[in-house]
């Protein structure tokens, strides 16, 4: 046994009493007490906490329970309908208001599963070994690194943090306290784009010097509506919720899924394209921009948003690539001939990610004075990935065991979300500005560094 399988399962036992001790001194909701373990055998199962519940949470919660292996013990949400998975005690305005976003709860949990108001008294149980954390994202960093200090390996949504400090930070936590910790960017778990990795790094399009990806969904007129000030609904911890940002008034379109319109907890940068900024860079070998512009506004949807609903930009690499990556939330059709990525190279293009139809290369002809000849041969391939969410925490779960880097660490899905911090910025200075992948600073624009980071409402700190 190493080391770091020694430190392991010494943490993994809990005293009833002890847990129960805490919540009482500290004067904390509890639901459901902790049961009495012991150190676990190598051939128990994983204990697993989750932390947010919600429409994303769910999902991962049921891509969890399709694991042998795991083992749900603990749950954690300030939403207490979604705490205590009761569907019908959701607010009225907000099920007409998200929709299917509202998760519908029916999967069978045992009758041992902990619910907790507040994360931190899930992170005072020594017997969970792993957190999954899909809370807002302005939440992410504090949380998962907290569940570093506390010894718990970490599965965290994407995007991995809302600041590119926070995400130097959790990466420093993650290996400071030896940490396995899968971002979910889960194509990084896709058979598919695999393949894209390695004809693309063999040569098969030649040299690419364009990727382009779109996320497009026409939310002309209303978008996410108007709202007034109002009081929150019954059962969410508004205080909480809002956590290290600033005391604010609540309104309905802010929770429980559309604060990804408002800017101070996400955007539709970080949301989406964080996805594809992650697999165009991961194809191509690339780690980061070196020059970044982005154009974009409120053009047309009428609503309480504070982000575009047109955005494009442009992520120049250093090895001669152009990255262009379109929010496009006033319009609609698609902006590709096949499937969710292209890759543009001196012989042909690549098509990547693919729902419909078959992962493509294709041929292109030569242009002005060229060989009109196409170079090389077309290809395709049929689809050869399952459900990407449950092939990635597989690979979570197997790293676990083997304390092997998982397929998206913390270091990966950190460079990858600093694409959409940086698109943002770019948009917010209205200028071009250049980065330094290395000292991770912007180096032609001095006061737009001020926005690589905030500052948190006490109580709440990074470390």
């Amino acid at each position: 046994m190493n080391e770091n399988q020694e430190k392991t399962t010494r943490r993994r036992f809990l005293m009833k009493s002890t847990a129960s001790a805490a919540a009482v001194t500290l004067g904390l909701n509890v639901i459901g007490a902790p049961v009495i373990r012991t150190a676990r055998g190598a051939n128990d199962k994983i204990r697993v906490g989750f932390i947010g519940v919600g429409n994303r949470g769910t999902q991962l919660l049921n891509g969890f329970l399709k694991q042998d292996d795991v083992d749900v013990a603990a749950l954690c949400d300030v939403y207490e309908p979604y705490l205590m998975r009761d569907y019908s005690k959701v607010d009225k305005k907000l099920k007409e208001s998200l929709g299917s976003r509202v998760p519908k709860m029916t999967e069978k949990l045992g009758s041992n599963v902990a619910r907790y108001k507040d994360f931190r008294r899930l992170l005072d149980r020594k017997d969970i070994d792993a957190v999954v954390i899909a809370s807002p994202d302005h939440w992410h960093a504090v949380q998962a690194i907290m569940a570093c200090q506390a010894e718990k390996d970490v599965y965290v949504e994407k995007p991995l943090s809302v600041t590119v400090v926070e995400g130097r930070k959790m990466v420093e936590a993650a290996k400071r306290y030896n940490r396995v910790v899968q971002v979910g960017l889960h194509r990084r778990s896709s058979k598919e784009y695999m393949q894209a990795v390695g004809d693309i790094q063999a040569g098969k399009i030649g040299k690419v010097t364009v990727g382009r990806a779109y996320r497009i969904s026409n939310m002309h007129p209303n978008g996410i509506g108007r709202c007034p000030d109002t009081t929150p609904p019954e059962g969410l911890d508004w205080d909480m919720w809002l956590g290290p940002r600033p005391k604010r008034s609540y309104k309905d379109n802010l929770v429980l899924y559309k604060f990804r319109w408002w800017k101070s907890y996400s955007s539709q940068m970080a949301n989406w394209g964080v996805h594809y900024c992650d697999a165009m860079r991961w194809v191509l070998g690339e780690e980061a921009p070196v020059s970044i512009s982005a154009h974009g506004g409120r053009f047309a949807v009428d609503d309480d948003r504070t982000i575009p609903d047109t955005m494009e930009v442009i992520f120049e690499l250093a090895s001669g690539i152009l990255l262009i990556f379109g929010q496009y939330e006033a319009s609609g059709g698609d902006a590709l001939m096949e499937g969710e990525i292209e890759l543009r190279g001196t012989l042909g293009n690549l098509y990547c990610g693919t729902r419909d139809s078959a992962y493509k290369i294709v041929p292109t002809r030569g242009g002005q004075f060229q060989d009109s000849e196409p170079q090389i041969e077309p290809a395709e391939a049929k689809q050869i990935d399952g459900d990407l969410t449950v092939q990635h925490i597989r690979n979570f779960v197997d790293c676990l065991k083997s304390r092997r880097k998982t397929n998206c660490d913390m270091e990966t899905g950190h460079r990858s979300t600093t694409f959409a911090h940086l698109a943002n910025i770019a948009l917010a200075t209205k200028s071009r500005i250049d980065w330094d992948p290395k000292s991770e600073r912007i180096i032609n624009n001095k006061k737009a560094n001020n926005l690589l980071h905030y500052k948190y409402r006490e109580p709440w700190k990074l470390g």
